[in-house]
């Protein structure tokens, strides 16, 4: 690490080199930091694990199969970690435990983007709201490009983690349709190359009411990764994107 006025230079390790990872490599770039190396694979671990070991953070933002492997590898290099990865739910707790106990530095986000996150923050508001209206249902909708891997996206499971535990009739989401009343329905869509869209509805017999959230492109998540591995140099624990923005 090096510093340029008030200004940290980090040299930072990208793992999972796909779009998301040349978008943050172009974003890091800009910001005056330094790439070490990329990493997307065993035979990369073992090329370049001296550089890894001489890194003052790592962003991932690899595959849910490869997640878990990568965060330990790290730990174990001592480097503090920014995922953004998601499909690993089942995981979570444990990887949890392991940062704490190892006090250790994880950053996790299921969407980097500044929008998305106040989008979270409205939705968590207006659940809290919608709690006392019960001829309201809600729904969620996601709409993804083709190549998403997860279904239904972290996003979506975040924003209904929220809805759940501010809606007393809601108990558990379902990737399905349902007309089960305790269960919150999120519709997962797969088309083209769209980059992300949310969508928060709550129908009655005489209204809609809808949160939405569209991204662009890629821009904003890198933006929003690489800013939190600016944050994250120099902590430790398991944070997050509330942590960063403050809310």
């Amino acid at each position: 690490m090096k510093r340029k006025s008030n200004f940290i230079q980090l040299k930072i390790i990208i793992s999972g080199y796909g779009k998301m990872g040349r978008e943050i490599e172009k974003i890091a770039l800009q910001r005056n930091h330094e790439i070490l190396c990329t990493i997307d694979n065993e035979s990369d671990w073992e090329k370049h694990i001296n550089l890894v070991k001489q890194a003052d953070i790592a962003i991932d933002f690899s595959t849910p199969n490869s997640i878990i492997n990568n965060i330990i590898k790290f730990f174990g290099a001592k480097v503090p970690v920014v995922t953004g990865t998601t499909g690993w739910n089942d995981k979570f707790d444990e990887i949890k435990k392991l940062c704490l106990e190892q006090e250790q530095a994880l950053f996790y986000a299921s969407n980097f983007s500044i929008g998305m996150n106040i989008l979270f923050a409205i939705n968590k508001k207006l659940a809290f709201m919608m709690n006392s209206f019960p001829q309201y249902d809600v729904k969620i909708e996601e709409t993804h490009h083709t190549q998403k891997l997860d279904s239904p996206s972290g996003t979506a499971i975040s924003l209904a983690n929220d809805i759940i535990n501010n809606i007393d009739r809601k108990e558990k989401w379902v990737n399905e349709t349902t007309d089960i009343n305790s269960l919150l329905e999120i519709k997962s869509i797969r088309s083209g190359n769209i980059t992300g869209i949310h969508n928060v509805i709550y129908n009655s017999n005489v209204d809609t009411i809808e949160i939405k959230h569209t991204a662009l492109n890629r821009t904003g998540f890198a933006l929003g990764a690489v800013m939190a591995a600016e944050w994250l140099y120099g902590k430790k624990g398991f944070l997050g994107m509330n942590d960063l923005l403050n809310f």
